[in-house]
C-alpha cells in the first residue's frame, strides 16, 4: 500500500541511536531509491521523499515512515519507577485525574505528547508537554487535522501522530531472526503485521 505507514521496531542493542538510524535507512531503502538521511538544524530526521520519525528507548528502536504527509513516533519502556512528579508538573488537572497515578495511563499521554510534537516539527518546544492529547486514539483537539494512534507492545508504549489516517499501519518487528507473528490492534486504523 502506497500511503500506507510503515514502522519498524527492533531491540535497542548497544548504541540505540546509531541503532534507530541504520534501521530508518532500512525502511527507508523499501520506499526510495538510495535514501540519504540527514538532519534538520532542530535534529530531526529527514529523507527526501518521505516523512520519516524515528525514537528509542532502553531496549528498542522504533522508525516510522511514509510516502505524504506528517509523522511523528515516539517510544517509551514500561518499568517500574515514578513519574507523579512529572505529571503533576506538565498534565492539566483532566490528564492527571485520568492517569490516576497509573505508570502505563501516563505513558499513554507523554508518548502521544512527544509523536505529535515530532509530527509537526517543533518536538516538545512551543509548551509540548502542555499540549492536550486524546486519552484514546483519535483527532487531536488542540492540533486539528492531526491524529494520535497508540499500537500495542509487549513491554513498551508506542504513539504514532500523523496528518491524515493512512489506510493501514504495517508494523514490522524485528527480533534477530524470531519475530512476533500477532499484534492485535487496538485503534481504528488497520495495523498488518509482518515479519523481516
Amino acid at each position: 500500500m502506497d500511503d500506507a505507514v510503515d514502522v519498524w521496531i527492533a531491540p535497542a542493542g548497544d548504541d540505540s541511536r546509531a541503532t534507530a538510524h541504520a534501521l530508518l535507512l532500512s525502511l527507508s531503502r523499501t520506499l526510495v531509491t538510495d535514501p540519504v538521511l540527514q538532519h534538520a538544524a532542530n535534529g530531526r530526521p529527514e529523507i527526501t521523499g518521505l516523512a520519516v520519525s524515528l525514537s528509542h528507548s532502553r531496549s528498542l528502536v522504533a522508525v516510522a515512515a511514509r510516502r505524504t504527509g506528517s509523522i511523528g513516533i515516539d517510544l517509551e519502556d514500561v518499568y517500574p519507577r515514578s513519574v507523579s512528579g512529572l505529571a503533576r508538573r506538565w498534565f492539566d488537572a483532566e490528564e492527571l485525574e485520568w492517569m490516576a497515578g497509573d505508570l502505563h495511563a501516563f505513558l499513554r499521554l507523554w508518548t502521544a505528547k512527544e509523536a505529535v510534537g515530532k509530527a509537526l516539527g517543533v518536538g516538545l518546544r512551543n509548551s509540548g508537554l502542555r499540549r492536550r492529547v486524546p486519552f484514546a486514539d483519535g483527532p487531536v483537539d488542540s492540533v486539528p487535522g492531526l491524529y494520535v494512534v497508540r499500537l500495542p507492545l509487549e513491554g513498551a508504549v508506542l504513539a504514532v501522530a500523523l496528518d491524515d489516517p493512512p489506510p493501514a499501519i504495517v508494523v514490522t518487528e524485528h527480533h534477530d531472526t524470531a519475530l512476533r507473528s500477532t499484534v492485535r490492534s487496538r485503534t481504528s486504523f488497520p495495523v498488518v503485521v509482518r515479519g523481516n
